[in-house]
Formats: structure tokens, sequence, C-alpha cells
């Protein structure tokens, strides 16, 4: 009923207005006073009416650039998306890049000794890297007492092998122990694991003779006397030397070459100290055979 109503007041209006348009644009002069109401009308209205035009006009207007203006910023968002994850990807192959750099100076470095890459797959729950993991095993020819380095020097040396992974103590572990010696002066002394001295980025260096010329900032090497680690790898920098209290040897601390808190990749040495040791023997001391050999041929 209601609808009824606006239909018949709508056409109303409408066969009104018609009609004031019709009275409007005829000529006789009896009519100008009826034209000159009929403008005092239809101007308001027209006014009117092209007033909510125009606004509707404007606001549609607006509309289409705000869709417009939020599509763009759609896509303005989606190209910062894809060049913010290029710009990611690209930060992570320069410092693998940079990683990679490190390992191969290191195994140029050390080029008398045959190596194999890993990758650091697992920790223990501390915050450094006493015992660690790496994604290489027994079928790439890991063994255990094999050396490992990375960043510039020694880091530890494999104690569990599967076939596809290894375990690695390093010697910054309490348990840890290596024998060292100065590089300038052939020195030699004992690198002490400490995990609580290495919170302050330092390990400890103890059995240095009184009379030794071990001083600070020496390069401090892995020793010949070593039972599993291969000679003249870096360790580390001699400081705070010290004598001790005895009177008798000396002290201090190293700050080591590589850098436990962030490892990734490694570097496993495969030539084992025993296997240099008895090869070594085998020269100073020829099988009998060989030696019969060449006193006949002399």
């Amino acid at each position: 009923m209601e609808s009824k109503r606006s239909k018949y007041v709508l056409i109303s209006l409408t066969v009104f207005c018609v009609l004031l348009i019709g009275l409007t644009s005829m000529r006789d002069e009896w009519l100008t006073p009826l034209r000159t109401g009929v403008g005092y009308i239809l101007i308001p209205v027209q006014s009117g009416v092209n007033s909510v035009g125009s606004s509707i006009y404007g606001e549609i207007t607006d509309l289409s650039k705000l869709r417009n203006a939020q599509k763009e910023n759609r896509e303005m968002k989606d190209i910062i998306t894809q060049l913010t994850e290029e710009n990611t990807r690209l930060q992570s192959e320069e410092l693998e890049l940079n990683r990679l750099r490190k390992l191969y100076g290191l195994d140029q470095q050390y080029g008398q000794y045959e190596k194999v890459g890993a990758r650091v797959i697992a920790n223990d729950s501390s915050n450094w890297f006493q015992v660690f993991r790496i994604d290489k095993g027994s079928k790439d020819g890991i063994a255990v007492n094999m050396n490992v380095m990375a960043g510039g020097g020694l880091v530890g040396i494999v104690t569990d092998v599967g076939a596809n992974y290894a375990t690695v103590r390093s010697i910054i572990d309490d348990s840890s122990r290596v024998s060292g010696m100065a590089m300038q002066s052939g020195d030699s002394c004992i690198i002490a694991g400490d995990l609580t001295l290495f919170k302050e980025g330092r390990l400890r260096i103890t059995n240095v003779l009184k009379e030794s010329d071990l001083k600070d900032g020496d390069k401090i090497v892995t020793s010949n006397i070593s039972s599993v680690f291969l000679p003249g790898l870096l360790v580390g920098y001699a400081s705070d030397i010290t004598n001790d209290s005895n009177n008798v040897t000396k002290s201090g601390y190293l700050v080591p070459a590589a850098e436990f808190d962030s490892l990734q990749d490694v570097l496993v040495v495969t030539k084992l100290k025993s296997d240099m040791m008895k090869e070594e023997a085998s020269k100073e001391n020829p099988p009998a055979e060989t030696q019969a050999t060449e006193g006949a041929s002399r």
C-alpha cells in the first residue's frame, strides 16, 4: 500500500513538472505572469537538482579515485613485499658467500691437508657450540679424531660418527685439552677449555715454562707432540701471560681464532694424526726387505 502511494506521488510530481515546463515554453503574453511564477518554483528546484547531481557525480568520481588508489596501494605493497624478499635473499647469499670465501682461504692456508666441507646442523642447548653435529659422516670419509676447522683456526675434534653425520667436541668444552706452541718461539703450552671463561671470549693457557719467550700477541698453533691434533693449526693468540706463584711456570689466556657463537660451515681435515705418525715411523724405520733392497742397489 505504501509503495503504491509513493508511485502515485512520483507520477503526480512528474506530470506537474511537465505541465510547468510546457507552460513556461508558451509565448502568449497573458501567460507571462504564470511563466514568471513557475520560474520562481522551477529555478530553485533545478538548482537543487543540479547541486544534488554535482554532489553525486563528485562522490562517484571520488569513489572511483579511491578504488584506483586502493588498487595502486595493493600493487605497491606486493612490489615492496617482493623487493623485501629479494633483498633478504641477496643478503643471505652474501653472508653465505663471505663464509665460503673464509673457508676457501682456510683451505688454501692449509693446503697440505685434504679436507671435507660440512655444515653445522645442530648444537647442544647452550649458547656456545661446545658440542655440535655436522651433516657429513662415514660415507663422506669422516672418522673419529679428525680435526675440525673454521673461521681461521681450529674448532675441535670429531668424537662420534654415523653414516650421514658426525659429532664434534670443540676446544672451548671444559674437558678439552690441546697441546700447543708459540709459532714465534716454539715454546710449548696447554690450551684448556673453560666455558665460564669463554663468556669473556678467552680460553686458558697453562704449563708454560718460566724461561720461555711466550708473550702477549703470539700466535698459538697445535704442537707436534699432540696425540690427536695435527701440527701447525692456528688455535688463537696469547694474552695476559704472567708468572705463576710457584715461580716455575707461566700462564695466561688465549683468544680463539674461530668464533664459537655463530658456527655454520666447517672444514674437516681427513688426515688423522695417528696415520701421520705411522707414516713418519715407517719412513724412519723402513721394513727389512726395503732396507736390504736399498743396500743391494748401492
